[in-house]
């Protein structure tokens, strides 16, 4: 007897146009089990679960009735995407989400011809679609462009930005408001969804455009009275009103997870021949579907491994904390003692560890939302005023906001401490999180302190010394995830600025990390004694102001100068580098070899196996001393 699927249409579903042969009454179930599908494989890899749980009726609804890849459909930030991915021939790929050599947890345009944009970072969506919305006008295509984007990505200034520039324009572009959490105007069921069919209908805006047309012979003073109040009439009934006075033609809201009110609505938007760019307002709820993620604070929104029944995750057993912790316990700690001090995230409170900071300090935390440009410069602001702010902002997200931190930050030597977290390689969310180039681009502006720490005892005083330099701004690096377990201190201790320290003395080789790499360099050290190489270990601690005193001393006492650090080229060995040179000191037999990230970019795997491949582990390490000292060749150091 042969077993009935439990996903009898999904299973005939390859590419979305097989889901298009549908029949309307049959897309119910189709999103029933894709839904399904969509716990199962997350269950299996983690990701993010809520966000795309959210929308899969409207993925469903927008592959159903638009022609895609044809018609560009444009999914901001890529958490909302799983269901897509699911629909458009990569379901059979699915449980290798964020794996090694396996699917991309974000859209990625060399993974699908239906992923048109990538996106990892938010609020690109609405400045994308404009431009390929436009390239079809100027090539004179027909297609449609749609952009996904979330209510938490619209607290960017780059959506607006957008919107600013789309609502001057005619070119045709759907932006899809995915509103799960700040519910600018709730759906109201029956009435809600008729007036979203209403006013998307071809009828009523070819009545709209005729009524402006005969408006227009009415003197100017009435007929900016009329404009007005039909716009205001639909902002009252709708909360359309900012959007329309940014030029889009507002539509909703609606629920988003009817089908029978979403699927007449776009079709009266997609079969619309005026120009000009739409908003659709659709709320939806993170989790939607799935209990245990509906009952959850987050609603999922990221997950380890999970048992789909009960709904717990699999969160691996560490004897150290997270370096994220350490940081958010020794800066509450800091914060008791000194008033001055305040803590500044952008949208990223428990990814930061500031939703700790924020229970015990809630006057003086601050989630500015999606928005690091302003972050930065109220930051700059408060330190004006005497304040410390710590600015806590990913690596990788902070580069959205460099130019105020050189022009309001650097320029006036402003004393704001910059936190970042998620430094060097971050491991399944790849190359897009990747913190590689903080160094690089903080360290050549004037005036700025620049540390990493090695370890988690290394943060506590990392920590301690940005409180106290109050006279230019600081930065100081952190990785993802877990300490190495060295035991923390009671409270952290002003480091010396610009000093490093050496954790192990020997003659031959000199190796000199900066950062985390310093658990690799001791082991290579290890490794290169027992080869019979005498090495010093040296942690720098600082990249600016950096310890020259220690680099000469490393440089003139051995044979074999090895840097090591978590960043791309351009960071801490450009400093070394930069000073050995002007110094004097590469004029003799020196052998200088800096290890860094590689130049290209790293996709997600597991964090050790991305050292491995980046050439940043211990054997790595050994086999480019011995290069360097004649002993070995080392053709396999780098990928």
């Amino acid at each position: 007897m042969t077993a009935v699927s439990p996903k009898p249409l999904l299973d005939q579903i390859k590419v979305p146009a097989d889901l298009r042969r549908l029949e309307p009454h049959q897309l119910r179930q189709l999103a029933d089990e894709l839904r399904q599908e969509t716990v199962e494989a997350v269950s299996i890899t983690g990701g993010h679960l809520g966000a795309g749980l959210g929308v899969v009726e409207l993925t469903v609804a927008l592959h159903y009735l638009f022609e895609t890849p044809d018609d560009r459909l444009i999914w901001d930030v890529g958490h909302q995407a799983y269901p897509h991915k699911i629909l458009t021939a990569r379901r059979d790929r699915i449980r290798t989400l964020r794996q090694g050599g396996g699917l991309s947890g974000f859209t990625r345009r060399a993974e699908s011809e239906y992923d048109p944009f990538g996106a990892a970072h938010s609020s690109t969506s609405i400045s994308a679609g404009l431009g390929m919305a436009v390239a079809r006008d100027l090539s004179g295509r027909k297609n449609h462009v749609i952009a996904v984007i979330g209510d938490g990505a619209m607290s960017a200034g780059m959506a607006y930005e957008a919107m600013n520039n789309a609502g001057s324009m005619d070119s045709r572009l759907i932006v899809i408001l995915n509103d799960n959490n700040m519910s600018i105007a709730p759906p109201v069921g029956a009435m809600s969804a008729y007036l979203a069919r209403l006013l998307s209908s071809k009828s009523f805006r070819t009545l709209r455009s005729l009524g402006r047309e005969i408006a227009e012979h009415f003197p100017r003073r009435l007929k900016e009275t009329a404009r007005r109040a039909e716009e205001y009439a639909r902002g009252i009934i709708t909360g359309g009103t900012m959007f329309e006075e940014m030029g889009f033609y507002y539509v909703g809201p609606i629920d988003g997870h009817n089908l029978d009110h979403l699927l007449p609505v776009l079709r009266n938007v997609r079969d619309d021949e005026q120009g000009g760019p739409v908003l659709i307002h659709v709320v939806t709820q993170k989790g939607h579907g799935y209990a245990p993620a509906e009952k959850s604070a987050d609603k999922y929104h990221g997950v380890t491994k999970f048992d789909v029944v009960t709904g717990a995750q699999v969160k691996p057993v560490s004897n150290a904390p997270s370096y994220t912790a350490v940081y958010a316990k020794a800066l509450i700690q800091e914060a008791e003692i000194d008033p001055k001090i305040v803590a500044i995230t952008a949208a990223m409170p428990s990814g930061t560890g500031l939703d700790k900071f924020g229970q015990r300090f809630p006057e003086r935390t601050f989630d500015v939302g999606i928005a690091e440009q302003h972050g930065v410069t109220f930051a700059a602001g408060l330190a004006t005023e005497g304040y410390k702010p710590f600015c806590t902002i990913y690596s990788t997200f902070l580069q959205r906001a460099y130019d105020q931190v050189v022009h309001d930050v650097a320029i006036q030597r402003l004393p704001v401490r910059f936190a970042m977290d998620r430094a060097g390689l971050v491991g399944a969310d790849g190359a897009t999180h990747a913190g590689a180039y903080d160094v690089a681009y903080l360290g050549c502006l004037p005036g700025f302190v620049i540390m990493a720490p090695a370890d988690e005892a290394e943060l506590v005083h990392m920590v301690r010394t940005a409180v106290e330099i109050d006279d230019r701004p600081s930065a100081f690096r952190y990785p993802r995830g877990d300490g190495v377990g060295v035991e923390l201190p009671a409270r952290g201790q002003v480091l010396p600025i610009g000093k490093g320290r050496v954790l192990r003395e020997g003659t031959a080789v000199a190796i000199l990390s900066f950062g985390t790499r310093l658990k690799d360099s001791l082991a290579a050290a290890e490794d290169l004694a027992a080869r019979g190489l005498s090495t010093t270990v040296a942690d720098a601690r600082f990249c600016k102001p950096l310890d020259e005193a220690l680099v000469r001393r490393l440089a003139t006492e051995h044979e074999v100068l090895i840097t090591v650090e978590e960043g791309s080229v351009g960071g801490f060995a450009s400093h070394v580098l930069q000073y050995l040179a002007m110094a004097g000191l590469l004029d003799g037999g020196l052998k200088i070899r800096p290890l860094v990230l590689p130049d290209r970019f790293i996709d997600h795997h597991k964090p050790d196996v991305q050292y491995d491949e980046a050439g940043l582990s211990a054997k790595h390490i050994v086999a480019t001393a011995l290069q360097a000292l004649g002993r070995e060749t080392h053709s396999s150091v780098r990928a």
